[in-house]
């Protein structure tokens, strides 16, 4: 997990959050869990797919969730994925960033927060916004 001294600037976050979507695309989820402080990707993964993939449910209503294990096993889905824009809060305490499938930006932003620890300052995250 990357830990700063100090509050860090912008920049260093936003690499942060590229390296964590990164190392999620290539399948390295254990990784990317171990980057920031956070409880198991298992949710990311989920809200990714549900809205991309999965987003448009079909005509009969059938629930396109990822079966237990599907999102861990193959990733392939998650190279249509990529980082759009970084909004950041007021005092630069956290960022939520977009993102797009298929060149579209879909409805699902990864927000991530700067938080203070005994250690230093950490990145914690990401949250699913809908």
């Amino acid at each position: 997990m990357e830990i700063w001294a100090e509050h860090p600037a912008r920049a260093d976050v936003e690499a942060v959050v590229r390296r964590y979507f990164d190392l999620l695309k290539a399948g390295r989820i254990p990784e990317a869990g171990r980057l920031v402080d956070h409880t198991p990707v298992r949710h990311v993964l989920n809200a990714l797919w549900r809205g991309s993939v999965g987003a448009g449910a079909d005509e009969d209503g059938t629930d396109r969730a990822l079966a237990p294990g599907q999102g861990e096993q193959d990733v392939s889905w998650l190279g249509e994925l990529h980082l759009a824009d970084f909004h950041w809060g007021d005092g630069d305490s956290g960022v939520y960033v977009e993102t797009t499938y298929r060149a579209q930006v879909i409805e699902v932003s990864l927000s991530f927060w700067i938080k203070p620890t005994d250690s230093g300052w950490v990145l914690s995250g990401p949250a699913t916004l809908w």
